[in-house]
């Protein structure tokens, strides 16, 4: 499997909408509109076999019980062909989401079109926006990595998720992602 990095796309840049299926909700579809938060959404392109997702779901689970009282949600969608990919599949995510015991709605873009519309390269890829729906950070969650000895803080959006909620500027300097490569149909 190659690293992949996240592709950066353009801070600015408006949520592309969505209506997905949360098949933890009895395939309930939900919307960006219905999920965003007060003050900032955090969409992650995650799967449930990637290393580099098993590696900071954890952080990313407490960062969430952190900030979503604060008007922050997080919003996780996996993207990932499941009929190549059966540990991928909306059971399987299920799964996953009470193993590792996360709240944050995970919904399945079994089209990959949402995936392609926010420019995902990456599991895990992350993209932040502010209440007007606009892109003020993307990239990493930390410099920490599977194999590497660097600590697991979520350092990088936890400035961002600071910055926003005190109106100050984003970093300008914001480093891609690094994970497994979405699994394209």
């Amino acid at each position: 499997m190659a690293d992949t990095s996240s592709t950066m796309l353009a801070l600015g840049t408006k949520a592309p909408y969505f209506e997905l299926p949360n098949p933890s909700a009895s395939g309930e579809t939900q919307s960006l509109e219905d999920l965003k938060g007060e003050k900032g959404t955090l969409v992650v392109f995650m799967c449930n076999h990637c290393p580099f997702v098993l590696h900071a779901i954890d952080k990313l689970t407490e960062l969430y019980e952190d900030y979503q009282s604060k008007g922050i949600e997080f919003i996780a969608i996996n993207a990932n062909d499941h009929e190549k990919y059966p540990a991928d599949s909306p059971e399987k995510m299920i799964d996953f989401q009470i193993e590792r015991r996360f709240e944050f709605p995970y919904l399945l873009d079994e089209s990959q079109t949402v995936a392609k519309a926010y420019n995902a390269a990456c599991t895990p890829d992350f993209f932040f926006f502010d209440e007007k729906l606009d892109l003020i950070y993307r990239g990493q969650m930390d410099a920490s990595r599977p194999g590497n000895t660097k600590e697991l803080t979520g350092e990088d959006l936890i400035i961002a998720f600071e910055n926003l909620l005190a109106g100050a500027p984003q970093e300008e300097l914001q480093m891609p992602s690094l994970g497994c490569g979405i699994k394209w149909k």
